[in-house]
């Protein structure tokens, strides 16, 4: 049989607010057998670590602060993550970046707020769980300056450029994949990628609710939810990359799972 692990959900998220425990049990049915909460904020960090012990062994969290809430960031808010951090659900540093796409924070507040975050990192010895859009180069120098005492990274829901990829690899990063590689339309670019990027450097990640995939088949969004995604739909991204390379599905299974447990020692 295999297990999946499912890298990034956003359980806390309004939509999934009335069936949580059903949720949680699609997922469980589907093979997922182990999920991380994203944290966005200190307020998101707190739910998402309060959610993930009501599920041991089951669900478990990051503690960050997404690019988007930097502005949120204040003179507490390291001190709360570090004490987040010492809960052993609490696995990981981040959802923490650059985001130059949106610009919902001011460009220098989200700077002040990442290093921030990579000091907290090096402090704890908990790996990081990256964001980084349309910010590469402004991305990559800030992350290099911290390269050599930082612990191991993920750059989650990577829809980057193939010479982007090589980079992150190049640095000892790893690279988070979702549903988006299945949307053949717009990522078009992200077949060459995962043929390029190897089995050992990725782990898979739904981003529920958002990034559904577009291989989930309709009379499963039906039983479920008709847009909304899911973490038990992960063994379809699963699929796309096993596609991808021409590998089989308890391959990608078997190693992302791996990586994933080596990565957030859970």
């Amino acid at each position: 049989m295999n297990t999946y692990i499912d890298i990034g959900i956003n359980l806390t998220n309004k939509q999934f607010h009335d069936d949580i425990d059903d949720v949680v049990q699609n997922a469980l049915d589907a093979d997922v057998a182990q999920m991380i909460l994203t944290g966005t904020s200190v307020k998101n960090s707190e739910a998402s670590a309060r959610m993930a012990r009501e599920y041991p062994g089951v669900l478990y969290a990051t503690a960050g602060i997404h690019p988007h809430d930097a502005k949120s960031f204040d003179a507490q808010s390291i001190a709360k993550l570090r004490d987040l951090l010492k809960q052993k659900q609490v696995v990981s540093v981040g959802e923490c970046g650059l985001d130059f796409d949106r610009d919902f924070s001011p460009r220098n507040v989200q700077e002040t707020c990442y290093k921030a975050q990579l000091e907290l990192a090096i402090e704890v010895q908990k790996p990081l769980f990256l964001h980084e859009r349309a910010a590469f180069t402004r991305f990559l120098s800030i992350t290099k300056e911290y390269l050599p005492q930082l612990p191991k990274a993920v750059v989650h829901c990577f829809t980057g450029s193939l010479q982007e990829a090589k980079t992150y690899l190049d640095n000892g990063l790893l690279l988070g994949f979702t549903g988006a590689i299945s949307d053949t339309r717009r990522f078009e670019h992200l077949k060459e990628v995962l043929q390029y990027v190897p089995l050992e450097s990725m782990m898979i990640e739904t981003d529920a609710p958002f990034m559904l995939p577009k291989n989930v088949p309709n009379s499963l969004l039906k039983k479920y939810h008709e847009r909304r995604c899911e973490p038990a739909y992960l063994p379809y991204v699963a699929g796309t990359v096993a596609q991808f390379k021409g590998i089989s599905l308890d391959k990608v299974a078997e190693q992302t799972t791996k990586n994933a447990r080596a990565f957030f020692a859970i």
